[in-house]
């Protein structure tokens, strides 16, 4: 499953922008003289920050998990709903259309690393690196999202990768829970799953698995859920967890049937803070 993002980087970003709004928030409440200043007509700003603790495979395939911090951030204006954003999905904004009804729109993300040393003697890293792309999305419903993504990794595996997504959206009154469900397909290039779940003659000769080139197409399905709920006005939690099983070529690999699981979950606890920033 990938809830890709490398810890630290994903980090630095979310304190990056923490710190850059934080100043603005404090400043706008106040004038020069320490009185209020004067209203805008120009709708207010929100900025939910978090972070949290994640548990996700070490890499896709693998039979064992990882821990590590993961950040939060959302931001949306005075009057709009409360963002809806799934843990799997990439980071974008709405290009064209409107958000919350349909919208397309670029999008990025970061792809899961691994050590070659995780999977058996002999396989290769595969860094850091950035996924790029874009998205399309719409509101078939008011509870009902669809949601499609095409991205491209720069670095890591250098390999297009998509997701097709459909979510139920539950509001609770005044917004104190926004709650998410719902499937998932996934979609690899040749070369994705060639990274991931081919072994190469040299890997196969230093671990003793049979040499394996699979294709690209549907890699997994799976499900994905999550809840933020308000603790008070500023704070909350947000809870996720996601399934995939491996399918097709990937589920075939013998890095999965001698090493792996076909079986891949994720799940995550945050705790969060909103600001109010005034314009």
């Amino acid at each position: 499953m990938r809830l890709a993002a490398p810890f630290r980087f994903r980090s630095a970003i979310a304190g990056a922008l923490f710190l850059c709004v934080w100043p603005s928030s404090y400043a706008s409440a106040q004038s020069d003289n320490g009185k209020v200043a004067e209203a805008s007509d120009k709708p207010d700003m929100f900025i939910l920050v978090g972070g949290g603790i994640e548990s996700r495979p070490k890499f896709p395939g693998a039979a064992s998990n990882s821990f590590g911090f993961q950040p939060e951030i959302e931001i949306w204006r005075e009057g709009e709903a409360f963002p809806v954003e799934t843990p799997d999905e990439g980071k974008g904004f709405a290009l064209i259309g409107t958000r919350g009804q349909t919208s397309f729109g670029p999008v990025f993300g970061f792809p899961q690393r691994r050590k070659g040393s995780d999977v058996a003697a002999g396989f290769s890293d595969v860094g850091f690196g950035l996924e790029v792309g874009g998205f399309v999305e719409s509101y078939v419903t008011p509870a009902i999202r669809l949601r499609a993504e095409l991205k491209q990794a720069i670095g890591a595996h250098n390999s297009l990768t998509g997701d097709i997504a459909a979510d139920f959206v539950l509001r609770g009154k005044d917004e104190n829970i926004v709650a998410t469900i719902g499937p998932r397909v996934r979609w690899g290039s040749a070369k994705y799953t060639r990274t991931f779940f081919g072994v190469s003659a040299a890997e196969s000769l230093a671990s003793g698995l049979q040499a394996y080139q699979p294709s690209g197409g549907i890699y997994a399905y799976g499900v994905v859920g999550g809840a933020h709920v308000r603790l008070d006005k500023n704070w909350g939690l947000y809870a996720y967890a996601g399934y995939d099983r491996l399918t097709g070529d990937a589920a075939s690999s013998p890095i999965i049937t001698n090493l792996g699981d076909r079986n891949q979950a994720t799940a995550g606890l945050l705790l969060t803070r909103r600001f109010r920033i005034k314009r």
